[in-house]
């Protein structure tokens, strides 16, 4: 049984499952500043982790896999908080790696009546100094309702390179200003700081899960 991370109400309309990123834990500053940022506008949310992730609590040091290999745990993920009670609409998701994989599992998902729509947090479009090593071919069709949040400063994807890739309409890309890949800005720079962009993250989402969910 894979174990979640709840924060929010078990009452609140819609969940949103979180996965993490390659190299940090669920439990990380980044993913738990979001999860509670979420939960405060009254969304549910659960967080887990892939089997490596998992591992290291235990010691196993081993590398983040294949991006595509941990696509069964995030499903399974799925089945495991729908056999936890968790009903209502449900929105997949999670930080980078997280949000990739959810990506590659959301339209087989959706078909299936499981979830209403895809969250992706800093989505990891190319490996940083190679915008060449494309991951975006499975967005030209994806067919679920997505919300994608990129910092402009991100090396994973810059707002130049994503206006130039052929990406599904079903998907929208919401720019946060002088964001990293943890979508955190240098507040003596832009003017914003990470809890600015946390609450516009958080208002965004809940403004777009009430349209696709309606």
């Amino acid at each position: 049984m894979t174990t979640f991370l709840f924060d929010g109400h078990d009452t609140a309309s819609i969940t949103i499952l979180l996965a993490h990123g390659a190299g940090a834990s669920m439990d990380s500053p980044s993913m738990t500043a979001t999860a509670k940022a979420l939960a405060a506008v009254g969304f549910q949310v659960a967080r887990f982790e892939f089997h490596y992730m998992a591992a290291r609590r235990y010691g196993h040091r081993k590398p983040p896999p294949r991006a595509e290999t941990v696509n069964p745990e995030y499903i399974k993920a799925i089945a495991d908080l729908r056999a936890k009670g968790v009903a209502g609409p449900l929105i997949i998701g999670g930080k980078s790696m997280g949000g990739r994989v959810a990506s590659m599992v959301a339209d087989e998902m959706l078909a299936k009546g499981e979830i209403s729509g895809l969250l992706c947090l800093g989505y990891p479009f190319h490996p940083p100094g190679k915008p060449t090593q494309l991951r975006t071919k499975h967005l030209a069709d994806l067919k679920t309702p997505t919300l994608i949040f990129q910092g402009t400063r991100d090396e994973f994807g810059t707002k130049d390179e994503v206006a130039t890739y052929a990406l599904s309409d079903s998907i929208e890309v919401v720019w946060l200003e002088d964001g990293d890949h943890d979508l955190k800005p240098r507040k003596s720079i832009s003017g914003f700081s990470a809890a600015d962009h946390l609450k516009t993250l958080a208002e965004t989402v809940k403004a777009w899960s009430g349209r696709i969910v309606a």
